[in-house]
């Protein structure tokens, strides 16, 4: 599958996108208010690097479900390139508003994934667990109390799933367990990008704030995270915001143009 690129030469930014995370990057990992004035700049920088080619465009890669990823790419206003959404599962290609799941994942890993939902409806959700609605080849789980999640259902999800042998990869974000395929994660979903998409890693940046995101740092040539971001991921950060969230996000395509813009000899304000 082709995708529209932007109507300009390449070489004229060091970048040819910017592969960012959402939650605690582009929206609070709360569930809080959006920062619709960040956003807002956000969907500006996309527009100006649509028309004018002059900075990479910003595309998403998150461990939401594929809907909400497809959301927050309308309303950063990319409609050229691809959003990977499900931590790797899907691809959404916002120019013709279809989403392909990764032709990796088979009927015996989605059995697989089946077993695992079976058994938070039979045992997990009666001891409070909740299950994020909405996914198709993962499973992520949730408890108010973020210690008993941590202490007692995650080793607890491990163990079931090392009992029946299901392939997951079983990680902790900020507030959930997330279960996925242990041969997808964002890393899969950015190699798919650039297979479609025909950029390479050294024209890639990124930008995450936890440990699903170091992911992401290995298939970019350039990662940022914003103030609020895991102190191991700032280990290997090229650059940190001063400012966290959106606002961080807003100052790290700032410091990006700055570097196109020096790129093409302009002078920097």
């Amino acid at each position: 599958m082709m995708h529209p690129r932007a109507e300009s030469d390449q070489n004229t930014t060091p970048f040819d996108a910017v592969v960012c995370d959402i939650d605690g990057c582009l929206c609070d990992e709360n569930g809080g208010a959006f920062d619709l004035t960040s956003l807002a700049q956000i969907r500006e920088h996309n527009e100006r690097a649509i028309s004018a080619g002059d900075r990479p465009i910003v595309t998403v890669c998150t461990g939401r479900p594929i809907g909400f990823a497809e959301a927050m790419t309308r309303l950063i206003g990319n409609t050229r390139l691809p959003a990977i959404g499900e931590m790797g599962v899907w691809l959404h290609h916002p120019h013709n508003a279809q989403s392909e799941l990764d032709p990796a994942i088979t009927t015996e890993h989605l059995e697989s994934v089946l077993g695992l939902e079976n058994h938070f409806h039979e045992v997990l959700r009666h001891e409070g667990v909740t299950m994020q609605p909405g996914k198709a080849a993962s499973v992520t789980l949730w408890h108010e109390d973020t210690e008993h999640l941590k202490l007692r259902v995650f080793p607890s999800v491990r163990e079931i799933c090392e009992a029946n042998g299901w392939p997951f990869r079983v990680s902790m974000s900020w507030y959930y367990i997330n279960c996925d395929l242990a041969h997808i994660s964002k890393a899969s979903g950015i190699a798919r990008f650039k297979e479609i998409t025909g950029f390479s890693s050294d024209r890639l940046a990124g930008i995450g704030d936890t440990t699903s995101d170091l992911a992401i740092r290995e298939q970019v040539s350039f990662f940022a995270c914003p103030a609020n971001a895991l102190d191991e991921v700032k280990d290997v950060a090229d650059y940190v915001a001063s400012k966290p969230e959106a606002e961080g996000v807003v100052e790290i395509l700032s410091m990006i143009s700055e570097m196109s813009a020096s790129d093409r000899g302009e002078e920097v304000h």
